[in-house]
């Protein structure tokens, strides 16, 4: 199994953090837009993509595992692409210096492909538009995300 992992530095309290990665309104303020469902452990959330003129792209639904405030989320994919099906996504608050590092983890991947590298580069720019979330108010959730190549 392989995983993609990130790291990135945020000028902002872990609570704050965590709060845009575990409701529903913060988590459409930097990833999707249609976000919906039951952001508590044992529940499931929903995330649908689509382009500025309202065509759906795709989606995926996780199950919540873990939720520890200001430090941790962690989710399973249970419907999506099929290279997500199973895989894991967590986030690890750690702060440091005046700054939330996020750790970022999308576990479990069944092999390596050009998908997977498409997918990571994806989450740079997603955690980025957390990172601006969280530091300005606003973030750079789909459909106005960054355009990365010919899969979106």
């Amino acid at each position: 199994m392989v995983d993609i992992v990130h790291r990135v530095g945020i000028k902002a309290p872990a609570s704050k953090v965590y709060e845009a990665l575990a409701t529903i309104d913060g988590l459409a303020g930097w990833w999707t837009e249609r976000t919906s469902g039951r952001p508590e452990v044992g529940g499931r959330i929903g995330f649908r993509f689509h382009t500025e003129t309202g065509d759906e792209i795709g989606g995926f639904e996780m199950d919540v595992l873990e939720l520890e405030p200001g430090q941790r989320v962690r989710w399973r994919v249970q419907d999506g692409p099929a290279e997500w099906v199973g895989t894991d996504i967590e986030f690890d608050l750690v702060p440091q210096d005046g700054h939330t590092v996020v750790r970022f983890g999308h576990r479990r991947w069944r092999e390596e492909g050009e998908f997977m590298a498409h997918c990571s580069t994806k989450w740079a720019t997603f955690l980025l538009s957390l990172r601006d979330l969280a530091e300005t108010g606003r973030g750079r959730p789909a459909p106005r995300d960054l355009r990365i190549g010919d899969w979106h």
